[in-house]
């Protein structure tokens, strides 16, 4: 007998959402999720009937082969390494949040893929969920990423009888705790494998993922956070501004690009003689196919061929206690009224006090 959904205690779910992944590194799996990505007019603005002879004619048929390849080379035993890493990071935020506030609950969602937004929402209807903050792993907003992750919420949302109460993070680019935990994890590489030499030259490259410039003039505020991010993060790091680099990567297509471009900033430095470049992908909170086999291997092998002598890839966070230390802080922010860890005792004093206040005005009254 099913219980009176109206007997059972209220929770609420913090729901990360990433970009997506194939479910194996073939090309059957491959074609399926870009058909899905590609196909999502926030990712390609292109008129729709134009598109559709393009993806289905061109994109599809070529790229699929060549991702799945790409894919299988950085492959993980236990799965794709950005959902493996996305998981890690739920299941320390879950962590986080039982420890403290057991009401709360936390899963992952992919915008593309597996485990689909309508799924993971359908498990936090069956289990109450009355407040629900929808937590993007995209540290800088676009239409492309963030947007399009809240239009899938929404329109699952749209079909539920008794919606939640619902809060967004749009973006947490500038977020103390996120910028920390980058340089934690950029002075805990330079400590175990040594520090660059700035004044001899070298480079730390922030590789952020790349937009068609065409979305910024429309408003898109994507580029301008990642230049801040990079900013605050140098600024972290001690470094002086000609010490490090801001680039985008992923180009696609023959569209102007955001500048100045990865891969060719990293073909310039090998060419200019730079002895060493250290890069890391500050936008990209786990491993994924872009930072392990775009960055850290071919990265390299352009460096090298132009003429670069040492080339260093530093890992994303991932799992790393700090980032899932920062995660938990922004969620708190967002959560305000919602979770018992805000509870202070000052604040349950003053509470307590305008409840005996307002029962001793009703009893004189």
């Amino acid at each position: 007998m099913k219980t009176n959904p109206h007997l059972r205690p209220s929770r609420t779910g913090v729901l990360l959402i990433n970009l997506g992944t194939p479910e194996a590194p073939t090309r059957a799996a491959v074609k399926t999720y870009l058909k899905q990505f590609l196909s999502d007019p926030r990712v390609v603005e292109i008129p729709r009937l134009v598109w559709w002879f393009i993806l289905h004619g061109i994109i599809l048929p070529i790229r699929s082969g060549a991702s799945a390849k790409k894919y299988a080379s950085i492959w993980l035993k236990d799965g794709s390494p950005l959902l493996v890493h996305s998981q890690a990071q739920a299941q320390g935020l879950r962590d986080r949040f039982q420890s403290k506030d057991a009401n709360v609950i936390v899963d992952l969602a992919m915008r593309y893929g597996k485990p689909s937004i309508p799924e993971v929402l359908k498990r936090f209807q069956d289990a109450n969920v009355e407040r629900l903050l929808v937590l993007p792993l995209y540290p800088q907003y676009s239409a492309t990423t963030s947007a399009s992750s809240f239009d899938a919420v929404f329109a699952v949302l749209q079909t539920w009888r008794n919606q939640p109460e619902l809060r967004i993070v749009k973006h947490y680019h500038d977020h103390a705790s996120y910028i920390e935990s980058l340089r934690q994890q950029i002075e805990a590489y330079w400590s175990q494998h040594g520090r660059p030499d700035f004044s001899k030259g070298a480079k730390l490259v922030m590789s952020f993922h790349g937009l068609p410039k065409r979305n910024l003039m429309q408003g898109d505020p994507y580029h301008c956070e990642c230049l801040k991010s990079g900013r605050l993060l140098g600024e972290a790091l001690g470094l002086e501004p000609d010490y490090y680099r801001v680039t985008f990567q992923s180009r696609f297509g023959r569209a102007e690009w955001l500048k100045p471009y990865t891969a060719l900033t990293i073909e310039e430095l090998g060419k200019a003689g730079c002895p060493q470049i250290d890069i890391v992908c500050p936008g990209f909170p786990a491993d994924c196919l872009e930072t392990l086999e775009e960055i850290a291997m071919e990265g390299q092998e352009i460096f090298h061929e132009h003429g670069g002598a040492e080339y260093r890839y530093i890992p994303c966070l991932n799992d790393d206690t700090n980032f899932i230390s920062a995660l938990h802080a922004i969620a708190l922010e967002h959560m305000h009224g919602w979770s018992k860890e805000l509870e202070s005792p000052a604040v349950l004093d003053l509470r307590d006090q305008r409840a005996q206040a307002a029962k001793a005005a009703i009893t004189t009254g």
